[in-house]
């Protein structure tokens, strides 16, 4: 137990101080296995590459950089402006509606893309300066796409959802399936957000002006080939037509389609570069994979995880009082860690005390994903918040902070119904 201590405490130096946290848990790993042999080296180096070895060869990585592909296709295809105008087209025309209408789009673009920040840095582009040109308040309209960008970490397909399936040895298909009603749940408490905001201050979110049934019409064909990939994907792995790695590949094949109908793809330079994007995205993800594996193995070699287990009994805690505990500590950790590098570190750790104390984790997958959505958008990390600064730094900072507090608000309100009834999470998972 002392090597796991003092093996965190170096992982949240390193961490502070700015160094990559796949070289440090993989460094670290690789000490932690060497002091727990005697300073055996050869057999902490063979161990650690064991670990890499079995974790590169697991076939359910695969569906990692297939769903990069589809989303990077989809994203290159232009269907923001067209996702925001079908949302427009719905809700816009009232007070606040544009700024609803943002969590909608940022919802549709989520679905197709996976991505927590290419949602919020597409959609600060598309949906700002719509807002300013209505006279929405800074505050509400970029708090709004900050927001709205976290639904990219729950809506399926989801990286983080996929990452926690392999970590926690969970279905993948399973867990796309439970995050799809929290996933309407957010849309819901965020619309709410916006609402109870203008209805305070009427001012800061004015009505946009009305289309023609015609314009309605015409802004929801644009959009309906999207809600047709999203519909067959999810609908093929609930339906149990195909496996999440067989789903991953059609979305893939079908977004590229898509692109190339759309004018995406011209030539081979721009589909070799989608191809070189998606691959670099991955060989960081792995790379965070691998070496945060390799740390929570020698975690779990330490004997940590299970005294945590003996400590909650003794403690009384009991499974949700273990569940709280495990969802304050990703918030004060989220203060240091970017959300997968979070997910990786904190779940095999407090495995062994979940299964002991005979928790869904499937259900528990969708709260760590809740969670982290937090850990997005509040301070000192907010890298969402941080995505829209980058895009509008005309903006200061603190006031993109303090518009995305009611939505931190409505976060806590849906992370609290999601603890109490957990059907909310499992039930169609229960269907399946």
């Amino acid at each position: 137990m002392i090597a796991a201590l003092w093996g965190f405490a170096a992982v949240l130096l390193f961490s502070f101080i700015g160094l990559p946290l796949a070289f440090v848990t993989l460094i670290v790993g690789l000490v932690g296995f060497a002091w727990l042999r005697g300073w055996n080296w050869s057999g902490a180096l063979a161990t650690t590459g064991q670990q890499v070895m079995e974790a590169a060869a697991n076939y359910g990585l695969s569906v990692i950089p297939l769903f990069l592909l589809m989303g990077i296709f989809i994203h290159r295809s232009h269907v923001s402006e067209d996702l925001f105008r079908a949302a427009y087209a719905a809700v816009g025309a009232r007070r606040g509606g544009l700024a609803q209408a943002s969590v909608l789009a940022c919802a549709g673009f989520s679905a197709v893309s996976g991505s927590s920040l290419a949602t919020a840095a597409t959609m600060t582009r598309v949906a700002m300066p719509h807002m300013r040109r209505y006279g929405y308040d800074d505050r509400l309209s970029s708090g709004v796409v900050a927001a709205g960008g976290t639904l990219g970490i729950m809506i399926p397909p989801s990286v983080p959802l996929i990452l926690y399936g392999l970590v926690a040895e969970q279905d993948i298909g399973k867990l796309f399936v439970a995050g799809m009603i929290p996933g309407v749940l957010l849309i819901a408490v965020y619309m709410g957000a916006v609402w109870l905001t203008v209805m305070r201050n009427p001012e800061i979110g004015p009505a946009g002006e009305p289309l023609s049934r015609a314009e309605k019409i015409s802004a929801f064909l644009r959009v309906w080939p999207i809600l047709l990939l999203f519909g067959i994907v999810l609908g093929g792995i609930y339906f149990g037509i195909f496996t999440p790695t067989e789903a991953a590949g059609i979305g893939a094949g079908g977004a590229g389609i898509f692109a190339l109908l759309r004018g995406g793809i011209r030539s081979f330079g721009d589909l070799s570069g989608m191809l070189i994007e998606a691959t670099r995205t991955t060989a960081i993800l792995f790379a965070v994979i691998f070496g945060t594996l390799v740390f929570a193995n020698f975690i779990n070699l330490s004997g940590l995880p299970y005294d945590l287990l003996d400590l909650t009994e003794t403690l009384g805690l009991g499974s949700m009082g273990l569940v709280l505990a495990i969802c304050v500590i990703c918030v004060l950790l989220g203060m240091i860690f970017e959300t997968i590098g979070l997910l990786l570190l904190i779940v095999p750790v407090f495995l062994p005390a979940l299964y002991g104390m005979g928790v869904d984790l499937i259900w528990f997958g969708i709260v760590m994903v809740v969670v982290i959505e937090l850990g997005l958008i509040t301070p000192p990390i907010g890298m969402n918040v941080f995505t829209v600064k980058s895009v509008m730094p005309d903006i200061a900072l603190g006031r993109i902070f303090r518009g995305v507090m009611p939505f931190v608000l409505a976060d806590l309100v849906a992370l609290a119904l999601i603890l109490i009834f957990p059907v909310i999470a499992v039930g169609l998972v229960g269907l399946m």
